[in-house]
């Protein structure tokens, strides 16, 4: 792990204060299509244009032109004029970024995660998790992992409360990757009778997994509406994304997602590895070291981020704190200075 220059952590602040700022202000200009008109019998007609998969054109009628409808197209014009400023600023410091040395995702992980977040998978409540999640970590915390991090496993979860709580937000998963046209297939489940909750690239590593919180031990597929699928459950997972971050992937440009609490990352990465078997020694290993490397940053800029998640899984029960407390050896033989910032937790 090597800290990254002051100036990319600067940029990197500013990036995310303008995202913000773009996703804050969105207008009709934010819209994608473009208004067009009709002249049937000598009278103009407004109408909606969208360009879907396969360069497949659909309009939407809007009406006879008229004084009000010629205000609404200026209006998109001038939007879009400033969107296209807003997006050519964001860029500008995505190079930036990367000339400076941010970490970066690779290109196909990248292109689905922006499919997914113009779909609004992010807007509807989607946490980036996994070792994706790991990489937009790192410039977070103003760092570079020292860890080979190569994977096109692309880990989305989310809360199916939210379906409930935040009604009409919507993000239509299976479509947004039939929209890239990479080939996404739905892979069949151990049950036959399960829907799938991963979707995969036929001949190649890229894939997307759906996961959701476990509730009750429950093992089957869990239905979430407001992305047209279905996810996997698993437990320990409601801890991580329970207080999600907004953060940005770099690569040729940007992608606005959420990811989890650096601190929380780094304890559930421990539970994780405990619970691994030993089939799976080198995911286990791969937890630890992630945990690790968070583990040290956070002790020495941010022990109180530490204190904070601790308390939070603290009060999950004793068989929380166990879990925890059994990875603590083997994550002494990774990094004693990760070792005793937990042991100092656990008292």
């Amino acid at each position: 792990m090597e800290r990254q220059p002051l100036e990319v952590q600067t940029i990197y602040a500013e990036l995310l204060e303008q995202i913000a700022a773009y996703e804050a202000s969105r207008t009709i200009g934010h819209t994608a299509g473009s208004f067009v008109t009709k002249t049937v019998k000598g009278q103009e007609y407004y109408y909606f244009q969208q360009v879907g998969p396969g360069a497949a054109k659909s309009q939407t009628y809007l009406g006879r032109r008229d004084a009000s409808l010629d205000e609404l197209a200026d209006r998109f014009a001038r939007g879009r004029a400033n969107v296209a400023d807003d997006q050519r600023s964001i860029e500008r410091l995505a190079a930036l970024l990367r000339a400076g040395g941010a970490m970066v995702t690779d290109a196909p992980s990248a292109r689905v995660l922006r499919a997914l977040a113009d779909a609004g998978v992010f807007h509807a409540g989607g946490v980036l998790v996994g070792t994706h999640a790991f990489i937009v970590l790192g410039n977070l915390l103003g760092v570079r992992w020292s860890t080979s991090l190569r994977t096109q496993d692309v880990d989305i979860a989310a809360d199916p409360g939210l379906d409930v709580a935040v009604p009409g937000t919507n993000a239509d998963v299976p479509s947004a990757l039939d929209s890239l046209e990479m080939g996404f297939l739905p892979v069949p489940g151990l049950d036959p009778k399960s829907p799938s909750t991963s979707f995969k690239v036929r001949g190649q590593s890229l894939r997307v997994d759906l996961l959701t919180p476990s509730v009750r031990e429950r093992s089957r597929p869990v239905s979430l509406p407001r992305f047209a699928a279905v996810a996997r459950p698993l437990r320990f997972l409601d801890y991580l994304i329970e207080k999600p971050a907004k953060a940005a992937v770099i690569d040729g440009g940007v992608v606005a997602v959420n990811v989890p609490d650096a601190a929380r990352f780094a304890l559930h990465k421990l539970i994780i590895a405990g619970e691994r078997p030993a089939a799976m020694h080198s995911k286990r290993e791969k937890d630890l070291s992630q945990a690790a490397q968070i583990l040290e940053v956070l002790h020495e800029d941010r022990p109180g981020d530490l204190v904070l998640a601790w308390e939070v899984l603290a009060v999950r029960g004793k068989s929380w704190v166990d879990r925890v407390r059994k990875s603590v050896a083997a994550l002494d033989r990774v990094s004693p200075l990760a070792g005793q910032s937990v042991r100092d937790l656990v008292g």
